[in-house]
């Protein structure tokens, strides 16, 4: 027994059409090439492996990079802002100090301070240490008053 292959009759329009396809699909086969070598095969699969992982990772941390991004620059807003009202904060009260002290005026009494009328006193005298209080005498007085109705 020899092994011929036998030849497929193909119609006329599916031929003229997919000549080129055939041609393809007999050159590249996966299968047809596992057969033939598969630690190339097997090589192929590894590397194809390898490139969509290496995808999914690129993917993975392009979207975390953007995530990153956006919250820094919402951040970066929310300081700027900050910065902003602080500023305007500052301005405001040196405006209002401004105009209070304008406002002010000192009393015809008052006079400047100076060394000549400056008045100075002793050192008071340490308090003599307080007894010691009995705190049940006191409690117990307290118990003994009579408590008032009404307000």
């Amino acid at each position: 027994m020899s092994a011929v292959p036998q030849s497929r009759i193909v119609p006329a329009e599916r031929s003229a059409a997919s000549g080129a396809f055939e041609l393809i699909q007999g050159s590249m086969s996966a299968q047809r090439m596992a057969r033939r070598s598969p630690l190339l095969a097997g090589l192929h699969r590894v590397a194809d492996g390898s490139l969509c992982g290496v995808v999914l990772a690129v993917v993975a941390l392009s979207g975390l990079t953007l995530h990153w991004q956006h919250r820094w620059t919402v951040a970066f807003r929310q300081l700027e802002e900050t910065r902003s009202l602080s500023h305007r904060l500052t301005e405001s009260t040196a405006t209002l100090e401004r105009h209070l002290l304008q406002q002010a005026s000192l009393p015809a009494t008052m006079v400047p301070t100076q060394a000549a009328n400056l008045v100075y006193l002793d050192r008071p005298q340490a308090s003599a240490p307080a007894q010691d209080v009995d705190q049940l005498a006191m409690i117990q007085t307290w118990m003994d008053q009579p408590i008032q109705q009404g307000y």
